[in-house]
């Protein structure tokens, strides 16, 4: 008896339609062997990977068997959720590779490339091998000491990747580029802080307290805003048109255009203008919040 069946595995199972062959006649082979088989049959492209992976992500010593056409996009979804290590693997070697070096859970298989001969072969592989053992990748050498090293914690430090709740944290530089983003205040624009992250064409993220007024203002160059958070209404004076914006919406406002806004919520947005960044006022804060009343009524 095999060391996979000594453990009474369990999979579960998947595939898009491009993978559906590949993947019964490799549900076929682990029945075969006395292994336990969930199998959730074809669903369309990629969600099958989503299903799999919340499975596999649940807690439970479960492994999991997708395949698409290329076997990499089912394993893309698969590894959004935590826990998950899926490996796409096309032939025996990368198997034993994937097992021994990256200890995944979840195997992924090409039906646009694999023979079911070269499919069983390269699961048996993933059954069979340990994690840490000599393999292809080191020459079917035991490891060396750096190296043995190295994997002694891998799975504990992946298992931490994403899970450090400290914005300060320097462990990603790219995740991290918001973290400690400080924000100077827009003197004309009480309620307003601003932080350019870009120079001419100048390219910003600004936030506004709810309840702040821009009165009515222009600029030289022309800007694109995109809402991050929150909701704010613009008047387009020039053209006497009335924009709301929420989380996603975009606006362009032309060079020249006087426009006034209001916050109806803590907001903050990207803005870019097409050259440097400068404002001209054209009323007061007085009278815009009167104007503004008169609008609303």
């Amino acid at each position: 008896m095999s060391e996979t069946t000594d453990r009474r595995l369990k999979f579960v199972a998947g595939a898009d339609p491009f993978g559906c062959a590949i993947k019964d006649t490799l549900v076929s082979h682990l029945r075969s062997l006395n292994i336990e088989v969930d199998d959730l049959g074809t669903d369309n492209h990629y969600s099958i990977g989503q299903k799999i992976g919340q499975i596999v992500s649940s807690g439970l010593d479960i492994r999991g068997l997708i395949a698409c056409g290329t076997g990499v996009g089912v394993s893309i979804f698969a590894n959004k959720f935590p826990g998950v290590y899926a490996a796409t693997c096309l032939t025996p070697a990368d198997a034993v590779n994937a097992r021994s070096i990256n200890n995944p859970n979840v195997i992924a298989f090409s039906g646009i490339s694999a023979t079911e001969t070269l499919a069983i072969q390269t699961l048996d592989n993933f059954l069979n091998t340990p994690f840490k053992s000599p393999c292809p990748a080191s020459n079917s050498e035991p490891w060396p000491d750096n190296i043995q090293s190295f994997l002694d914690n891998s799975v504990s430090e992946m298992s931490k990747i994403g899970s450090n709740p400290n914005p300060n944290s320097s462990c990603c530089s790219i995740c991290n580029l918001a973290a400690g983003r400080e924000f100077s205040p827009v003197d004309i624009m009480p309620g307003a802080s601003m932080k350019i992250v870009r120079e001419s064409p100048t390219s910003a993220v600004v936030r506004f307290t709810a309840g702040s007024i821009e009165p009515a203002h222009h600029h030289t160059h022309g800007h694109d805003v995109v809402v991050l958070s929150g909701r704010k209404i613009v008047w387009n004076l020039s053209k006497k048109e009335r924009f709301e914006l929420g989380v996603g919406d975009f606006l362009f406002t032309p060079a020249g255009d006087v426009h006034r806004v209001k916050y109806l919520e803590d907001t903050e947005f990207f803005i870019r203008w097409d050259g440097g960044w400068d404002i001209e006022l054209d009323e007061d804060l007085a009278t815009a919040a009167a104007n503004i009343q008169k609008q609303e009524v």
